[in-house]
């Protein structure tokens, strides 16, 4: 099971500009739409409807907020596993089903499934990751966030 990356697509202007207003300044309103489409000069179902085009696009793959986990309490680790091709299918969705998994990466290595995974506390993600190990057979290697970096990750789509 190979990374389904999708192919280049066309973005124009209006899109380019788009992406680089909901990456680091999505509007906090009522009618978020509208302001979107205030700021790039369409209207907000316009607006709207391009949003919906990118993610259908897999342009964009989520659109959500993103929280400092610790600042709310919780604790965060990075898991490993080495995933029999065979396993792959059945381990990947035991991973995506865990409520607190926020990444999930297939990578080239003998540890060839990494994600990341945000829990109440360290038992409870030593809890859930045991269940996943229980129902697919496969071990996970359990690297708890110790110090947290964070760096901003903006792609600029214009100039």
């Amino acid at each position: 099971m190979k990374d389904h990356i999708p192919e280049q697509i066309a973005l124009d202007g209006t899109d380019r500009r788009l992406l680089d207003i909901i990456q680091t300044d999505f509007p906090l309103c009522p009618r978020p739409y509208a302001e979107l489409g205030r700021r790039l000069g369409i209207a907000e179902e316009e607006a709207l409807d391009r949003v919906r085009a990118l993610r259908k696009k897999q342009v964009i793959r989520r659109l959500g907020a993103n929280f400092q986990s610790s600042g709310l309490g919780f604790v965060s680790t990075l898991c490993a596993a080495k995933v029999p091709e065979e396993r792959l299918e059945n381990f990947i969705a035991a991973v995506n089903a865990e409520p607190g998994v926020t990444h999930n990466y297939l990578r080239e290595h003998s540890y060839n499934v990494w994600f990341t995974l945000i829990s109440p506390s360290r038992e409870e993600a030593q809890t859930a990751l045991d269940g996943i190990t229980e129902r697919t057979g496969v071990p996970i290697l359990n690297l708890p966030a110790t110090r947290i970096y964070k760096i901003r990750v903006d792609f600029r789509m214009t100039e």
